[in-house]
């Protein structure tokens, strides 16, 4: 029965395809920076990366035309934080390389060699308008997760666009347990790693010299360094209002700290801090019950009410099947537009709520000049839709990453066709009994 159902992983990558020059006319277009849509427009895509998009643009001379027909045209949508390619099936260990419980090593772990491009949920992502994917290791042994990464969903065997692009920690109740049991030895083991790895960068020969003693691996003292000096962003997932400024409180004692706020669920109750600290958030909008006690000021306005303050917030799909389902990020998306019509909630407007799903993200991670928007320069990630993107309903007809033309083909899609109607005879052996 199992060999029946799975199918090849091969056979679903498709052989690599050159980045095309094509200019998408005609378009419903979208920059993804926050401004409104533009009737008529057109973007250029040459070599792979975006050279003019916009009302007005001339079409250079030789290059092929795809004609949107009145279509939404927007870039790519950048999956704010996801465990795509670490995940095939989560209840398989063999097949989950989210975490690392038991691994002597934390911030040092970089998940770029796990990551496989041939999984499904690749393919399943893309075709529903995700090119581009901030992905976030789990949890270690340690305080700290690890290393993640930039990643682009295209079906090549090549997926990782920035390795080393963040650090991941959590403190609040998860992050407590893995530090002692509470969230004062959460915060003190934070400080210590950190002032460990500053005195390792000083002089590495004190690493040596602390012996059984040292707080911190080789490795993860050198991955810390470039957290303490602002090189790699820290994601750090919080909730509580209480943590949060705590959190925030940490920027006095590591100034170069670029820190980004994952979850915040109770951040609308501390939105002024936050702006104040110019510290962008990547929220959840479904996360609107008092799952725990640390969730307790949990709304679904709390996205509207940061953006208000002054936040730069994006918006993903955390805490919801991360791996899998990355492109329930549009729907969050237009159920905050919704919430602009309903009395006392806070939501977004449409262009806000694009930006949210797109360029916002892509700033979170130090990447917006290079991914995220139809801006001339970035990659050529674009994507057609039948409607628009944040309706429900909605889907791509056409996807292009880094200029070339997706497929959104996907193992679903070969197994329906294959067994939607079965002819006498045509069935694997397994169904001959």
């Amino acid at each position: 029965m199992m060999r029946a159902l799975l199918l090849s992983a091969a056979a679903l990558i498709a052989a690599p395809v050159a980045a095309q020059d094509v200019a998408i006319t005609n378009a419903r277009l979208v920059i993804g920076d926050g401004s409104a849509p533009i009737e008529g427009g057109t973007v250029v895509v040459r070599g792979g990366k975006i050279v003019a998009a916009g009302a007005g643009v001339a079409v250079p001379a030789g290059i092929e035309r795809v004609d949107a027909g009145g279509h939404w045209v927007t870039p790519g949508i950048v999956a704010a934080f996801s465990r795509v390619g670490l995940v095939e099936v989560d209840a398989v260990q063999g097949s989950n390389d989210r975490s690392a419980r038991r691994s002597r090593f934390s911030a040092g772990i970089d998940i770029a060699p796990a990551l496989n491009p041939m999984g499904s949920p690749v393919a399943v992502n893309r075709a529903a308008g995700v090119t581009r994917a901030i992905v976030a290791p789990g949890d270690s042994s340690g305080l700290f997760a690890g290393q993640g990464a930039v990643v682009d969903l295209g079906d090549d065997n090549d997926m990782v666009t920035r390795p080393r692009a963040l650090q991941f920690v959590e403190f609040g109740e998860g992050g407590s347990s893995n530090a002692g049991g509470s969230r004062a030895a959460t915060f003190l083991m934070f400080r210590e790693q950190l002032l460990a790895a500053r005195s390792y960068a000083r002089n590495p020969a004190t690493l040596a010299e602390w012996g059984s003693d040292a707080l911190i691996q080789r490795a993860d003292a050198d991955a810390l360094v470039r957290v303490i000096n602002g090189t790699t962003p820290l994601f750090v997932r919080v909730d509580r209002a209480a943590d949060i400024l705590n959190v925030l409180k940490l920027k006095g004692e590591f100034p170069a700290l670029k820190l980004v706020l994952v979850g915040a669920t109770e951040g609308w109750l501390v939105a002024r801090d936050i702006a104040a600290a110019k510290v962008p958030v990547l929220v959840s909008p479904l996360s609107d019950l008092p799952a725990n006690f640390e969730r307790l000021g949990a709304t679904q306005s709390n996205a509207g009410r940061l953006e208000a303050a002054g936040v730069d917030v994006s918006v993903g799909v955390f805490d919801d099947d991360d791996a899998h389902k990355m492109g329930y990020t549009t729907q969050y998306a237009g159920n905050l537009v919704a919430l602009t019509k309903l009395p006392g909630a806070s939501g977004l407007s449409w262009d806000q709520a694009f930006a949210a799903i797109t360029s916002a993200p892509a700033r979170a991670v130090g990447m917006d000049g290079t991914i995220g928007s139809l801006r001339a320069g970035r990659v050529g990630d674009v994507v057609i839709w039948d409607n628009d993107p944040l309706e429900l309903g909605s889907r791509p007809t056409a996807v292009w990453i880094d200029g070339k033309r997706q497929s959104l083909v996907t193992r679903q899609d070969r197994l329906r066709d294959r067994y939607a109607t079965p002819q006498e005879g045509a069935l694997p052996k397994a169904y001959d009994r």
